[in-house]
């Protein structure tokens, strides 16, 4: 029988909490009542309503006891507050577990994607833990903390933030081996008053918790790279660099994307590598470099690594293809509808215009959010990487959208809506099988209606996908 995660008395004496109802063990921790798993402990969080309202059916449904502040009928611990108790069984866990070399992710683009490839490499190594989905917030840190085996022998946490202060005592609650800044970019700038260099600083906030001597790993073409690479030595941290200049550590010589792969061509440390990865675009060229620095700063082998990078496949809205039926063919649907910003779009459409089609290149955009005053601007300039690129037909959804639309050319102009919603019929109707179609835009801006009703196209002709 396998080791719980938790026993009632550890959560108390993690906790400063009592026991109620009785001894119990739980295999796992969760927040939300509506996706709990049998043996998990429910913590009631204070929320948009209180999680004191659904304990009860979070116990029929399975979970083995609750964390509350007030009592309840059923096995609970209960605790002053349970936020802080929420916080402290995260750090309890790392405690309990110094065997575990901790990895940190954060950056302007691309932290969910790099912490889960990197979590493919330390399944190949042993016991590995991760955040799953975007878990990197002031509550997903210390509950993917909190969920952490005590076997685990390494583990990977994302980080995010959107204002200045926040990466910092999530650093040092993960108290990391080695962390990583994918990229800095004109992402949440409208919550920075100095704009992109307060974007810069707050990421360069992960270095707090790094343990001494530990690794920064950092994206040597980055134009922050000397500011995150000052604020990492003086935190103690040994600077690991990616890029595709020369001196890089993990340098980047050749990305070649294809029809659902792409060949990555690399040189780590004066070694010569060339792979296959399940990625197109182009970001994914830095992207691996980064993974391997942090697989090779938490102890796996380069050829687990390598294997694991080959294996990864695209997640959700973050460049993940498939092949949509039409009458007479079928065309493809790049699907990078989970967010978008100035630096992610660029790379996006750069990916597309690598590609030659049977048919036509054609993007469906929708609003890039959180770019304050400047936001017009950004989207007004899309229009050139788009004429870089060779698109053919571009759809443009959302108000700030509108920008770009009229800075396009006729020419290239496919349709305009004010909605994602309202978009997504107009780009049912023009595309045709031989067709390479990209959608991308902000969660927020709903880019994923879009997706969707490209993707319903094949399950409405009877197709899969």
């Amino acid at each position: 029988m396998s080791e719980p995660l938790w026993t009632s008395q550890e959560i108390a004496q993690a906790t400063g909490g009592r026991v109620e109802g009785g001894g119990f063990a739980v295999a796992g921790v969760s927040i939300d009542s509506r996706s709990i798993e049998p043996g998990d402990l429910f913590i009631a969080l204070a929320g948009a309503r209180d999680g004191h309202e659904f304990v009860a059916q979070a116990l029929e449904r399975g979970a083995a006891a609750a964390l509350v502040s007030r009592p309840v009928d059923g096995p609970a611990v209960v605790v002053e507050d349970t936020f802080q108790a929420l916080e402290a069984l995260g750090v309890a866990a790392r405690e309990r577990a110094p065997q575990a070399r901790r990895g940190a992710v954060t950056g302007s683009v691309g932290k969910t994607s790099v912490t889960q490839a990197v979590r493919a490499g330390l399944t190949l190594a042993g016991p590995a833990h991760s955040s799953v989905k975007s878990y990197n917030n002031h509550i997903g840190v210390p509950l993917t903390l909190a969920r952490m085996p005590r076997e685990t022998a390494r583990a990977v946490f994302e980080i995010g933030m959107n204002h200045a202060d926040e990466i910092t005592p999530l650093s040092q609650m993960v108290r990391p081996h080695a962390a990583v800044i994918t990229t800095v970019g004109p992402v949440h700038v409208e919550n920075f008053p100095d704009g992109e260099i307060g974007v810069a600083r707050a990421k360069a906030e992960i270095f707090a918790g790094l343990v001494p001597g530990g690794a920064a790993i950092l994206n040597a073409d980055n134009a922050w790279f000397d500011l995150l690479a000052a604020e990492a030595r003086a935190a103690g941290a040994t600077v690991m660099t990616f890029g595709t200049g020369e001196g890089a550590d993990a340098r980047l010589t050749a990305f070649s994307p294809g029809p659902g792969q792409a060949i990555v061509r690399a040189r780590l440390r004066g070694r010569d590598l060339e792979f296959p990865i399940l990625q197109t675009g182009f970001h994914w060229g830095l992207n691996s470099m980064a993974v391997l620095l942090m697989l090779e700063a938490l102890e796996v082998r380069l050829d687990d690594a390598v294997a694991a990078l080959g294996a990864f496949e695209p997640l959700a809205g973050r460049g993940a293809e498939r092949h949509v039926p039409l009458k007479g063919g079928a065309f493809t649907l790049i699907d990078e509808s989970y967010n978008a910003n100035p630096v992610s779009m660029a790379a996006a459409i750069a990916s597309l215009g690598a590609r030659k089609p049977e048919g036509r290149r054609i993007v469906a955009l929708t609003d890039m959010l959180e770019l304050g005053a400047e936001a017009p601007a950004y989207h007004a300039a899309l229009a050139g990487p788009l004429e870089a690129a060779g698109v053919d037909l571009v759809f443009c959804g959302g108000p700030l959208m509108k920008s770009l639309w009229d800075a396009l050319p006729s020419t290239r102009r496919g349709g305009y809506a004010s909605s994602a919603v309202e978009l997504g019929p107009q780009i049912v109707q023009a595309v045709e099988p031989g067709d390479v179609v990209m959608v991308k835009g902000s969660n927020g801006s709903k880019a994923g209606a879009v997706a969707a009703a490209l993707a319903e196209v094949g399950r409405a002709q009877g197709g899969r996908g």
